[in-house]
């Protein structure tokens, strides 16, 4: 992809990244109302007002280009050019007024996730990673910890009600091996592990909105993120994330979930 195509792919989603924000900052504290999606996950007027908004954008400025929003779905995902948007990730924090929650935005060419973006509103930080760039948080150049020892590790999950029984014991696993462990962070965490704060990553996740845009971030600021048995995260991917500050860490991680995963259990 000529560098020229990414730094306008860049500016657009800050512009996004500027949207949301708004939206979300001028909701903020006054939202308590919300539906219950299919898998019994909140929603709220705001999660579907941001996302209309990005929609909006993106078919104004790239009428070719495909969407994978939360809220309303897939369109042309097909093109080679596909946005992948969550509004608000974290909804449970955003309602409880808890500030960890954010926009994830992300762009996937021909599947694989090249700009991710995780935009906190209400701190204002902002963690933009894109091919052949170094990872920033609002502006300024940021990496991920030089920690390569697993028990001295700190490790994030975002939500323990993610796991079944089948997976519950693979973050189990993990959390005994390391330092100590993390919980609640959503999107946020993971911008602390680009900066650096946090040393490993693991999730749950059901769909690619909740962790394609942390693809980017992470990997141009030093660290690797996959699947649970390694594979690289694409528009296809499942959601299960293993994310670490350095190759090292995560091959350490890796080892130990897989020794802990059932047999015939999917990674992704």
């Amino acid at each position: 992809m000529p560098t020229s195509d990414i730094r306008n792919f860049i500016a657009f989603a800050q512009e996004m990244a500027e949207a949301s924000g708004a939206i979300i900052r001028e909701a903020a504290g006054r939202i308590n109302a919300f539906d219950s999606k299919g898998d019994d996950s909140p929603v709220t007027e705001i999660d579907r007002r941001v996302e209309t908004e990005l929609r909006r954008r993106i078919g104004e400025a790239f009428p070719e280009h495909g969407i994978q929003g939360e809220e309303f779905g897939a369109q042309a995902t097909g093109a080679d050019y596909v946005w992948v948007l969550d509004p608000i990730d974290g909804t449970k924090a955003f309602v409880a007024g808890i500030p960890v929650f954010g926009t994830l935005i992300a762009l996937a060419h021909r599947g694989v996730p090249v700009l991710g973006v995780i935009d906190q509103p209400m701190t204002r930080e902002r963690w933009i990673g894109a091919d052949g760039f170094p990872t920033t948080l609002n502006g300024r150049r940021v990496a991920t910890s030089g920690r390569t020892v697993l028990s001295e590790a700190v490790l994030s999950t975002s939500n323990i009600e993610l796991y079944d029984p089948a997976s519950l014991p693979v973050f189990e696993a993990l959390r005994s091996s390391v330092h100590w462990c993390v919980y609640g962070g959503s999107c946020y965490a993971y911008g602390r592990l680009a900066s650096g704060g946090i040393d490993v990553a693991i999730d749950r996740f059901t769909t690619p909105h909740d962790v394609l845009a942390h693809v980017p971030v992470i990997a141009n600021a030093g660290g690797v993120i996959t699947d649970w048995e390694g594979a690289p995260l694409t528009l296809h991917s499942s959601g299960r994330c293993l994310a670490a500050a350095n190759p090292a860490l995560h091959r350490a991680a890796l080892d130990r979930i897989a020794r802990r995963r059932p047999a015939g259990t999917p990674a992704a």
